[in-house]
C-alpha cells in the first residue's frame, strides 16, 4: 500500500469515527487546554529526565542545564492543580485520599 492509498483510507475512517460534539463550555475549553498544557509540560519534564540519564541526543545534551529540572517539576504540580481547580476536584482531599489508599495497600499490608 502506497501513502497515497493510506491517506485516503484514512480519511474515510476519520469521516465515518468523526464525533460530533456540541460546541464546549468555557469550562470545558479551560478543562481540555489545561489537559494539554499538562502534556506538554509533562514531555518536558521527561526531556529533562532523559538527559539527566544521558539518553538525549547530543544537541540536546549540549543545551540542557540540569537546575531546569526543578521548574519542569513545578511546571507540572502547578499545572497539575490548575487543572483540578477548574475541574472542581479539591487536591487536598485527592492526595489525601490517594495516600490513604497507598497505605492501606502497602504499608499497613498485613
Amino acid at each position: 500500500m502506497n501513502l497515497k492509498t493510506l491517506q485516503g483510507k484514512i480519511k474515510l475512517l476519520n469521516e465515518k469515527q468523526r464525533p460530533h460534539y456540541k460546541l464546549y463550555s468555557q469550562t470545558e475549553k479551560e478543562i481540555l487546554t489545561k489537559t494539554v498544557k499538562l502534556n506538554e509540560e509533562v514531555g518536558e519534564l521527561c526531556n529533562d529526565i532523559l538527559s539527566i540519564l544521558k539518553l538525549q541526543r547530543r544537541a540536546k545534551l549540549q543545551k540542557f542545564d540540569r537546575r531546569n529540572i526543578y521548574q519542569e517539576f513545578a511546571d507540572v504540580i502547578i499545572t497539575t492543580i490548575q487543572l483540578a481547580q477548574i475541574a472542581g476536584v479539591d487536591i487536598e482531599r485527592a492526595v489525601g485520599d490517594k495516600l490513604k489508599k497507598i497505605e492501606e495497600k502497602y504499608i499497613n499490608k498485613k
